[in-house]
């Protein structure tokens, strides 16, 4: 009896240890972060590698480009069928107007000198001294300056609204505020777009609890994580963003991610009624259009005419997810980041008229410059 209970308890205590007594070790997964099911599904697949179409890339960022060798670029957007790649860090990420101005001007002479149809250079606005006297007709001049040296077009980065930016008298600078308007004002002259990043995802305001879909991501980039005093609600933010789209119709805007709202296509609907000036684009939220394919390909199709291909952050082997929910019909198929996104894609198999649009047409159409030649009609 006494050995039966010694063995007894060694079993419990090789369970306990995820191990078999009998067969070796057994690998389980320990909790949502290594959980990582193979799909026993069957269906039909179609992994995309190369666009259907050539495209125009609206949102990529190199911040070297003035000294970069762009052949190398060219090699990985050519696997792609990638047309034009826009580079919205013309500056850098430089507050220095003389540092940011040797930045992009190298950057411009790059391209012009090596591959003038492939590449396009969107300035950054420095928003640093902003309080001080002139600071408007400094940054509206640096915006012009620019675009005469070849930019097309303008990019504000999510630190504007966010506490990094801030005033000369220490304080937090709303997107909206009107000290900001001689830059918004310029573009719309300049007949040059404004693509603008504002807040982050709703969820990284929200409780960093079990019902928070967003948890494995702020759990592994801390650093995301908002508050309502961090720098403010998520919905103030967006507000702020919404005033400027209001008090400016002749600027052309793009905001950046769907506005944050690819996850409620009601809201942004009713946003792409009220504001014909604003487009967006799909950098970063490709995974939330692919968990609802039906009423994504709806969305697509009724503003066809205002919504632009981007990817956001460089790495070419992630494009193929965005090719295969814009282009297939494929069911249940994974994101390419856990964190980001731990659901499933689907496929919303757009019509050829759609995705041209998407893919370049409608960045033809309000980016100023490019040569069409290059894209089929």
């Amino acid at each position: 009896m006494k050995h039966s209970l010694t063995f007894l308890a060694s079993l419990i205590a090789l369970a306990a240890c995820g191990q078999n007594p009998s067969n070796g070790p057994i690998t389980q997964p320990l909790g949502f972060e290594e959980y990582d099911p193979v799909s026993t599904l069957k269906v039909d697949e179609h992994k995309v590698t190369r666009s259907k179409f050539p495209f125009i890339d609206v949102h990529n960022h190199q911040y070297r480009m003035d000294s970069q060798n762009l052949g190398e670029l060219i090699s990985e957007m050519d696997k792609l069928n990638m047309g034009i790649m826009v580079n919205l860090s013309g500056r850098g990420f430089s507050q220095q107007w003389e540092d940011g101005t040797a930045t992009i001007t190298g950057a411009i002479a790059n391209v012009r000198k090596n591959y003038p149809k492939r590449f396009m250079v969107f300035t950054n606005p420095e928003l640093k001294g902003i309080g001080s006297p002139g600071w408007g007709q400094r940054a509206a001049k640096q915006i012009e300056d620019d675009v005469k040296a070849g930019a097309v077009g303008m990019k504000v980065y999510k630190s504007l609204g966010f506490s990094g930016i801030k005033d000369t008298d220490g304080k937090r600078v709303a997107v909206s505020d009107p000290r900001l308007d001689p830059i918004w004002a310029k573009c719309g002259e300049l007949g040059i777009p404004v693509i603008i990043h504002t807040a982050d995802p709703k969820s990284f305001w929200d409780p960093l609890d079990r019902y928070n879909e967003r948890w494995l991501e702020l759990k592994t980039h801390a650093g995301r994580k908002r508050t309502d005093t961090d720098p403010v609600p998520f919905d103030s933010l967006i507000r702020e963003q919404h005033a400027v789209f209001a008090r400016h119709p002749k600027t052309t805007f793009i905001n950046a991610h769907m506005g944050w709202y690819p996850n409620d296509l009601r809201k942004l609907d009713s946003l792409m009624t009220k504001f014909p000036n604003m487009y967006v684009e799909i950098g970063a939220v490709i995974a939330e259009l692919g968990r609802q394919p039906r009423a994504s390909k709806k969305f697509f199709t009724k503003w066809q005419d205002r919504i632009l291909f981007g990817k956001d952050s460089w790495v070419p082997s992630e494009y193929a997810t965005y090719f295969r929910v814009l282009e297939t019909e494929d069911e249940y198929f994974p994101y390419h980041k856990k964190y980001h996104a731990f659901w499933r894609m689907y496929g919303m198999g757009l019509p050829d008229d759609v995705l041209k649009k998407v893919y370049y047409k409608n960045a033809l159409r309000i980016i100023p410059g490019i040569d069409k030649s290059q894209f089929p009609q």
